[in-house]
């Protein structure tokens, strides 16, 4: 007879950023899949960004992120993602490093809109290596673009997912989430399909 053991398994950790440029909705995407109660360094935005944060097509924005954001999500019993949503303003950008240290993969959250806001992250993870989805946010349920045309504006690989979203439902993250997971995972098999022909 096999025995099964009572022991807990326990899940592996993984860390994911969720990045792109000021007021893309990350830490709108964190907060809409974490089962636990965000983590969130918003401060309100005063005078002193005038003229140093650009504000177009997001005018209205009256907070942002000024460290990181955390949340956590069970994908699977076996299976947990820690997320960390960066800041989006190129004055803390200096944090990205750090952020960016010991992650499996990265969202890069694009409004199309504002698609040119997208190119310093995407750099970022390229020149890293770390693999990256590309969520499209739909603000308000508007879908100009479709996902060939931001692939082609934004010249990314054909293999680098782009999904269109909706960053307030759960289900449209988590979706999201799901492909860039899966982009990970390719991405290490091609890196070891040379070593087994060795």
């Amino acid at each position: 007879m096999v025995s099964v053991s009572s022991e807990p398994v326990m899940p592996t950790a993984l860390k994911i950023l969720i990045a792109g440029g000021f007021g893309v909705g990350k830490t709108t995407m964190v907060g809409s899949v974490s089962e636990v109660p965000p983590l969130e360094t918003e401060e309100r935005m005063t005078e002193a960004s005038l003229g140093i944060d650009d504000l177009s097509g997001v005018e209205g924005k009256a907070s942002t992120t000024v460290a990181m954001d955390f949340g956590r999500i069970t994908i699977a019993p076996e299976l947990v993602l820690y997320l960390f949503g960066t800041p989006g303003q190129d004055r803390f950008w200096f944090m990205w490093d750090d952020l960016a240290t010991g992650a499996l993969a990265a969202v890069v959250l694009a409004d199309t809109r504002r698609l040119d806001a997208s190119f310093a992250s995407i750099d970022f993870f390229e020149a890293r290596e770390i693999p990256f989805a590309v969520g499209v946010n739909c603000f308000d349920g508007r879908r100009d673009c479709t996902v060939e045309q931001v692939r082609t504006a934004l010249d990314l690989d054909p293999s680098t997912p782009v999904i269109l979203c909706d960053v307030r439902s759960r289900a449209s993250s988590k979706a999201v989430l799901l492909a860039v997971l899966e982009a990970a995972r390719a991405q290490a098999a091609a890196r070891l399909t040379p070593l087994a022909g060795r």
